[in-house]
């Protein structure tokens, strides 16, 4: 009996000890997360307490055994922590792997259903834009996209939504190296009215397009942003012009939460 009883209480001592273990990984890895959350460059010891629930004491146990694997700095004057290079170099690893187009594929999908329009995902090669892969509803009077066809930065929703989230400078550039020639009867051609037209972007948040670049079409895009803020992708919704401009400002608002959820994935938290 007294065997029986040492080795069931070594047992339920051992799995308290495991217990107790994952909850302090959890609790590190809860704060590790925070960092990346709340989108400051830095923390003190009671913010963090305090945005996670627990005690200052528990907090600095575990920013001092991240600290000895160098995931968290910290500075000596202000006594704030910040992410080590550790946890930049697991965040890169990552990102190598990532694959936008896989990343965006639920995405597309998702916004192809509740639109019931084309939804495409766009990527930039220096100042030009080409469409990567898209979803086709099932209708019989829909739009498809050239997969792989560049196409100008000044002319259609998709292209406008890169320019317009480039620099100053780099748009600056960009109008000064190319005539802003017509795709089709719509497209902007003039410098000034395209400088309104980008600014009018980036207040709203997507682009817009009737007939830019494509007779008879119809298009809203928004730009994809990586985990430095600059813009990586667009996405777009796209239909016939006489179904698709009634619905224009509905599909914005589900491209612009499509469009948030995929450049979450890549890293980005909007400040």
């Amino acid at each position: 009996m007294s065997t029986t009883t040492t080795t069931a209480s070594s047992a339920d001592n051992a799995d308290g000890s495991a217990s107790r273990s994952i909850a302090a990984v959890e609790r590190a890895m809860d704060v590790l997360l925070l960092f990346g959350r709340v989108g400051r460059p830095d923390l003190g010891v009671t913010e963090i307490a305090a945005e996670l629930g627990l005690t200052k004491a528990a907090v600095h146990r575990i920013l001092t055994a991240l600290r000895n694997r160098d995931l968290v700095t910290v500075d000596p004057t202000t006594r704030r922590y910040a992410l080590g290079h550790a946890a930049v170099a697991l965040g890169r690893a990552y990102l190598a792997r990532t694959d936008l187009r896989a990343i965006a594929a639920p995405e597309l999908r998702r916004l192809s259903e509740e639109t019931g329009e084309t939804a495409t995902l766009s990527i930039r090669r220096g100042d030009m834009r080409l469409y990567v892969d898209q979803v086709v509803p099932e209708q019989e009077l829909r739009l498809e996209v050239q997969l792989g066809t560049p196409y100008p930065l000044h002319a259609g929703a998709s292209s406008k939504a890169f320019l317009a989230f480039l620099g100053e400078d780099e748009i600056e550039v960009y109008l000064a190296k190319h005539a802003l020639g017509a795709l089709t009867e719509k497209t902007i051609v003039e410098d000034g009215a395209l400088r309104l037209e980008l600014a009018a972007i980036q207040r709203r948040g997507y682009a817009t397009s009737m007939g830019e670049r494509q007779v008879g079409a119809a298009s809203v895009a928004a730009p994809v942003f990586d985990h430095d803020g600059h813009v990586i992708a667009v996405l777009s919704a796209a239909g016939p012009l006489s179904r698709f401009k009634p619905r224009m400002a509905e599909c914005a608002d589900r491209l612009l939460a499509a469009a948030a959820r995929v450049s979450g994935h890549l890293g980005y938290h909007a400040g």
